[in-house]
């Protein structure tokens, strides 16, 4: 069984107080901006095994009658149909909705701001959306030299131009469906507008990586490098910290590099900076919870394999430059791992030699290893779910869960009909197969009671899957990796 390293209900407990410490701190009003995933934040539930996806929300919800959100995205990226690449919809459907599920629970959102707004055509109509269905909209500007020219961002000709946002709550969240959103201009507007109005109001960060009390190189750091590998984020000691203090904090360099900047405008806004370091604008408590080191680290080295896969993948397919593959290379070495150390991919490549044709391979949570073969009827991954699922219903191997007469039908729909080449049936076919077997097979109705048992579980193909398949096993929960190759 994978070993828990991260203690969540401590992480819910010193969150939300350090939250609340931060809140006193300023008076009035916190803008705390955050970082990465609110919720589905299966990240840092891979790399801290223990974390749970929601945390961040669980904690939210432990202050919800003093906090609101309010939702930032970029207009450039709604003109230009930005993916959020782990769900594989666009950041504005990703604003409706982060919407409906913090209304549902009991979040109060409160706006959507449209950053660097120019009137494009598909924010404009965006904008209609949203107010169709009732929620405010803000917009803010473009300040030339920004974030260099301090004299006119700070001015009413800068932060002055932006829409001023109405809250009513001490607590301000301040998220985005994806980096490069501009949260962090988003709150110091609003600190601006509101020292204009007499009201005392403090920024905050909350970022769960990097873990700013894990040293530099901690595997868990090492994976966050690898997760954010496209935005050339680099981890490193944070010097202003280190001169203020004496001790040693990792950050990374965005938040280094215009801490001078932000530390400049605090001192104008606000008369003095309540900051000497990036770290000290972090509120994140995750490396005080961590509760077996050995383990986490080993998650954490699991995953920069996984991420280096991925990025094989995509350069086989063209999406990525070589220098993002040398540099998830290079963050394998330090974390001292090789794809050998990833225990489901001998046994894949050992079984498509075997039978000359594509293979996989599952690690079940018990450390048992599974494979599938490519057939006349199924592909490898798609008989590797059946083999899993009649392992965790205690079935033997060589029980029949679907009759060809249930497949045949189904092949010959897919090739005479919809134009498709390949006959046998991809995972999400072979789910559905299965589904309708339940039925009147009691064999299929208990394989299919394991479907959640799924989640967690390692598979390596030898081949690049189809978007399909990949979309399958990331609704199953499964962690997915692919040999850079295509089937021939």
């Amino acid at each position: 069984m994978k070993k828990i390293g991260f203690d969540n209900d401590k992480y819910l407990k010193m969150q939300s107080e350090h939250i609340r410490q931060r809140i006193a701190q300023f008076g009035d009003k916190l803008y705390l901006e955050f970082g990465g995933k609110l919720f589905d934040d299966f990240h840092a539930s891979r790399v801290l095994p223990g974390f749970k996806p929601d945390s961040k929300l669980q904690m939210l919800l432990q202050l919800k009658e003093e906090a609101e959100i309010v939702i930032v995205i970029n207009s450039g990226d709604i003109e230009k149909n930005k993916i959020r690449g782990d769900l594989g919809i666009t950041y504005d459907v990703e604003v409706i909705r982060l919407f409906n599920i913090f209304s549902k629970i009991g979040l109060y959102v409160s706006s959507v701001v449209l950053t660097q707004y120019d009137a494009q055509p598909a924010t404009m109509a965006f904008q209609k959306r949203l107010e169709a269905l009732g929620i405010r909209v803000y917009h803010h500007y473009n300040i030339k030299g920004y974030p260099s020219n301090l004299k006119l961002i700070i001015s009413d000709d800068g932060y002055g131009k932006n829409d001023y946002i109405e809250t009513s709550r001490r607590l301000v969240v301040v998220t985005a469906p994806g980096p490069g959103s501009g949260k962090m201009a988003v709150c110091l507007s609003q600190i601006y507008h509101d020292h204009k109005h007499g009201i005392n109001a403090g920024y905050s960060k909350f970022e769960t990586f990097p873990i700013w009390n894990l040293p530099l190189r901690h595997p868990v750091n090492i994976a966050y490098e690898a997760a954010t590998s496209d935005l050339n984020d680099v981890n490193m000691i944070d010097p202003f910290h280190l001169e203020a203090y004496g001790e040693t904090t990792v950050n990374y360099n965005r938040d280094v590099e215009i801490f001078p900047v932000l530390n400049a405008m605090f001192e104008k806004l606000l008369g003095e900076s309540p900051y000497k370091s990036p770290t000290d604008m972090g509120v994140n408590m995750a490396g005080n919870c961590i509760i077996d080191d050995e383990a986490v680290c080993r998650a954490a080295a699991d995953e920069t394999i996984r991420r280096y896969y991925a990025a094989m993948c995509d350069a086989k397919k063209g999406l990525i430059s070589e220098d993002e593959l040398y540099k998830l290379e290079l963050l394998l070495k330090q974390a001292n791992v090789t794809v050998d150390d990833r225990r489901v991919v001998a046994p894949a490549l050992a079984k498509e030699e075997a039978t000359g044709a594509p293979a996989a391979a599952m690690e079940l949570p018990d450390g048992t290893i599974l494979t599938g073969k490519t057939s006349n009827l199924l592909g490898a991954v798609s008989a590797l779910l059946l083999n899993a699922l009649k392992h965790f219903a205690g079935l033997d191997d060589d029980v029949l869960l679907m009759s060809p007469d249930v497949i045949e039908p189904i092949q010959n729909l897919k090739v005479q009909h919809l134009g498709n080449n390949n006959p046998r049936l991809h995972t999400d076919e072979t789910l559905l197969a299965l589904s309708i077997c339940a039925a009147s097979n009691e064999n299929a109705k208990r394989a299919m009671e394991q479907i959640s048992a799924l989640r967690g579980c390692e598979v390596h193909s030898t081949v690049i899957l189809s978007p399909v398949d990949e979309r399958i096993f990331k609704r199953l929960g499964v962690n997915l990796t692919c040999e850079p190759k295509y089937q021939s």
